[in-house]
């Protein structure tokens, strides 16, 4: 299981696919613009990714006619949710980097704990461009004591949520509905 959106994959696919992708998209080129400052490597993801986010974008928002009300939700939705996202990101590599510091390690050592030996790639996922492994965060959570909850991202996507609470109502387990009510809260 993923436990993070990777860029890559809607590099490798050549298509951004909806709205979530799009917003991430444009969260990840932020990011990278930053990145490619540091290493000349990310000016060629970026721009691979910004043209994904052009096509999109004149496929599906260039005609006033095809944006509709559902189309309007579903951008807003999806923008609530990478917004999210990317602060739950932002926090978390705060908190690693709080406690490198008191370890008196750089992220460069701390991603040779981890098993990568590029900086870069640590950068990657430190700013959340490529997801950390599940091992990755089982060795922060046993390295640098941050709890796991702070490593992983909990919440669900609304169509997640849906799909769960409509489940737990046909099962009609009256044991189950405080946990279907947790999932509205989410």
């Amino acid at each position: 299981m993923k436990t993070q959106f990777d860029i890559s994959e809607i590099i490798e696919r050549g298509k951004i696919q909806n709205e979530l992708d799009l917003e991430r998209a444009m969260i990840a080129d932020r990011k990278l613009r930053v990145l490619s400052k540091e290493n000349p490597k990310f000016k060629t993801i970026r721009k691979k990714l910004r043209d994904l986010i052009e096509q999109y974008e004149n496929q599906n928002w260039n005609s006033e006619v095809d944006i509709t009300e559902n189309k309007l939700r579903e951008s807003d939705a999806a923008e609530l949710i990478a917004e999210k996202e990317r602060l739950f990101i932002k926090t978390r590599k705060e908190l690693i980097r709080k406690k490198l510091k008191t370890l008196n390690l750089t992220q460069q050592d701390f991603g040779k704990v981890l098993g990568h030996q590029s900086k870069s790639y640590t950068s990657e996922l430190m700013n959340g461009i490529r997801p950390f492994s599940l091992k990755d965060l089982i060795v922060i959570n046993r390295i640098l004591q941050i709890e796991l909850t702070d490593l992983v991202p909990t919440f669900l996507p609304h169509s997640e949520r849906v799909k769960i609470s409509t489940t737990i109502k046909k099962l009609d387990n009256p044991k189950l509905k405080s946990i279907k009510d947790d999932l509205e809260l989410a």
